[in-house]
């Protein structure tokens, strides 16, 4: 068959339609966001991020795969180099995969001859180290040159055997073809694509109700098999991607959700990263397919996260021990786990739920998320990574250039450059503004050329002023999202909330004058018959805010967190005499903030009254003299070098108390 909708990225998801007759299928998402290519950032903020990924991240991290045996052992395999499998884990083929992936999205922004050339090289390799039936696991493939001896002990000398488990031959392959799909998008070659072709058929031939039945032990080929159905249109991926959901369950392990059926959960448990790929497949194939019972365990499961498993950053995964979810409630400060790649994980999967209800909700906790834990993985400089990202530290914390487990640098090399993806969505006549960052973009709605633009400060400053031109003068509705923390909300479901409400209102004008427009799940509707020209002034009041947060966290009983638009802030040692620890805000003492151009590369700061805290007998909090307390952004945290950190700043002496120890090793 042919597809009605041809293209489908991992995120931002990009969806284009051929004008194709066959409605064999009932559609796709609702609301179709626009591509990245089709916006330019005009920023300080987020362009300066994604030119350091291109310029820093992406060649660093090709360097590694290189000086690590990554890219060697797909020479191994193919027969170009000798020796045994060069590296430490089986689904280490699939950093490779990721970084093309982002090199690919990288080159739309920025066109790199050499880059291409390099990325023709890699993909040759890849080509040769692929088996003759289409099988491609380096580690196995290696293995069997030396008589079956190296092949690694999570994995079966029997193909897929333990692919349900710790063999990643699936979780590799998802991220092939997420790769070939991004880098056919970039250059219009087909080679990568080719492979994931002659792979996927292979998995295909392997696998399904009358043959293997095994789920994957790693959830992401469910997204990648759906991306193949959208850029071939052969039906047999969707239905692959189906089955390894429908045969997942019950009577499998909680940490990677094969405990019941996938339609029967209702709470997100496990690692996290798996569970959030699991999640954005499931609703990948809900959009495409109605499937009405996957939408509503997704739906249910996100509730749980946000109402009970969510910390203030957008962070999910409280534990180390199984890299996820721990009970409702738990979500300690020193010790949370929060991988960067939960977190690009979880964005993924709001932004798939917002296209799917077209609700704001959504897109404020990925508001959040991308603003603070996802942007914490991340050091300025581009070359520095957390794995972990914890709310709280003794100084034992510091990001790393690289890890024996390199997920999270390759994830945030595929990430950021997809960045300016979030920022619109277009349903029929409604174009849909989610993120305010300064950009030009062309966008169509209703067959119609619209070039809008944005000017803004984000996120040091609320105001917004957007020009609206299109090609034709036409009626339509610009939906502009109101963030919950403009309308006093923290948070969806009251995990936390600010301890006062803001009256202050946020303005929208058009053309200079009020306007009339209604509120619909988040976003303010204006319709109008829009001109060349046209311009929309949006002030989003800023004010600090302090945040409390539900009862049940005693890790926070007693403490305040601090944010101020989409932004949260903690205090670190640099700016407060070396010692964070100690801190005990004054709870009744004022806040001021100031941009500060030098400090940080351009940061927004808060302050406020404090006191560096003496425990005396009997658990006794003494205060001496007040000092200023000075706070940034946390996700700019750790790049003076490490020291003390702390989010969930401590008001009262059962603050104090419940400021976490560090672990020793």
């Amino acid at each position: 068959m042919i597809l009605k909708y041809v293209l489908l990225m991992v995120s931002p998801l990009i969806i284009v339609n051929s004008g194709c007759s066959d409605d064999s299928l009932s559609g796709d998402y609702p609301i179709s966001p626009v591509p990245f290519t089709s916006v330019r950032l005009t920023d300080d903020f987020w362009s300066k991020r994604i030119e350091r990924n291109a310029e820093v991240t992406i060649p660093i991290a090709f360097s590694y795969c290189e000086t690590t045996g990554r890219v060697r052992n797909f020479e191994i395999a193919g027969g170009l180099d000798t020796g045994r499998f060069q590296t430490i884990f089986p689904f280490d083929d699939s950093d490779v995969f990721k970084i093309i992936e982002g090199a690919s999205y990288s080159l739309q922004t920025f066109p790199d001859k050499k880059l291409e050339a390099y990325l023709d090289t890699l993909i040759y390799k890849i080509g040769l180290a692929q088996e003759e039936d289409g099988y491609l696991y380096t580690n196995r493939t290696i293995a069997e040159m030396h008589g079956g001896e190296g092949l690694h002990e999570w994995a079966s000398p029997k193909r897929w055997e333990l692919a349900y488990d710790l063999s990643h031959e699936l979780y590799n392959l998802g991220h092939l073809y997420e790769a070939a799909v991004a880098h056919y998008q970039a250059t219009g070659k087909r080679s990568l694509l080719d492979i994931a072709i002659k792979s996927a058929d292979l998995v295909d031939r392997d696998f399904g109700s009358d043959r293997l039945q095994v789920y994957p032990g790693h959830q992401v080929i469910e997204m990648g098999l759906v991306k193949l159905y959208r850029t071939t249109g052969d039906i047999k991926y969707l239905d692959l991607a189906r089955f390894f959901l429908d045969i997942r369950g019950p009577g499998g392990e909680q940490y990677n959700q094969a405990h019941e059926k996938v339609v029967d959960q209702t709470e997100a448990v496990g690692h996290s990263v798996r569970a959030t790929y699991m999640y954005s497949g499931m609703a990948d194939i809900a959009a495409i397919e109605k499937n009405t019972a996957y939408l509503n365990a997704i739906t249910r499961i996100w509730e749980d996260i946000v109402h009970r498993k969510m910390y203030i950053t957008g962070g999910i995964g409280a534990t180390g021990g199984n890299e996820g979810f721990a009970g409702p409630w738990v979500l300690p400060n020193m010790t949370a786990y929060c991988e960067t790649c939960a977190s690009i994980g979880d964005i993924f999967t709001n932004h798939r739920l917002f296209l799917l209800h077209g609700d704001g909700k959504y897109m404020d906790i990925l508001e959040k998320t991308l603003y603070n834990a996802m942007l914490s993985g991340v050091s300025l400089s581009a070359d520095r990574f957390f794995y972990p990202n914890p709310l709280e530290s003794a100084g034992q914390h510091q990001r790393s250039p690289w890890f024996g487990c390199a997920c999270c640098p390759s994830n945030i090399a595929r990430f950021i450059p997809a960045i300016p993806g979030y920022i619109y969505g277009v349903k029929e006549k409604d174009l849909y503004v989610s993120l305010f960052v300064s950009n030009d973009a062309d966008i169509v709605v209703n067959n119609n050329k619209i070039n809008i633009s944005q000017k803004t400060g984000f996120p040091w400053n609320g105001k917004v002023e957007m020009s609206v031109s299109p090609d034709k003068d036409a009626t339509f509705s610009i939906m502009l999202r109101i963030p919950g923390w403009v309308v006093n909300e923290a948070i969806s479901g009251n995990l936390y909330r600010f301890t006062d409400s803001n009256d202050e209102s946020y303005k929208i004008l058009v053309n200079g004058a009020s306007c009339n427009f209604d509120i619909e799940k988040g976003y303010a509707r204006i319709e109008r018959k829009w001109r060349k020209g046209d311009n929309i002034l949006i002030e989003f009041p800023m004010p600090v805010r302090k945040v409390i947060a539900d009862e049940r966290i005693s890790d926070n009983r007693g403490r305040i967190a601090v944010q101020r638009g989409p932004v949260i802030y903690c205090a670190e040692w640099p700016d407060n005499n070396e010692n964070i620890l100690n801190l005990l805000i004054d709870d009744n003492a004022p806040f001021t903030t100031e941009y500060l151009p030098e400090l940080l590369e351009g940061v927004q700061v808060v302050r406020t009254t404090g006191y560096q805290s003496v425990r005396k007998d009997k658990g006794r909090i003494e205060k001496p003299d007040p000092e200023t307390v000075t706070l940034i952004p946390y996700a700019y945290w750790n790049n003076r070098g490490p020291g003390q950190m702390m989010v969930w700043l401590p008001v009262t002496e059962e603050g104090m108390s419940n400021i976490g120890i560090p672990e020793t090793k």
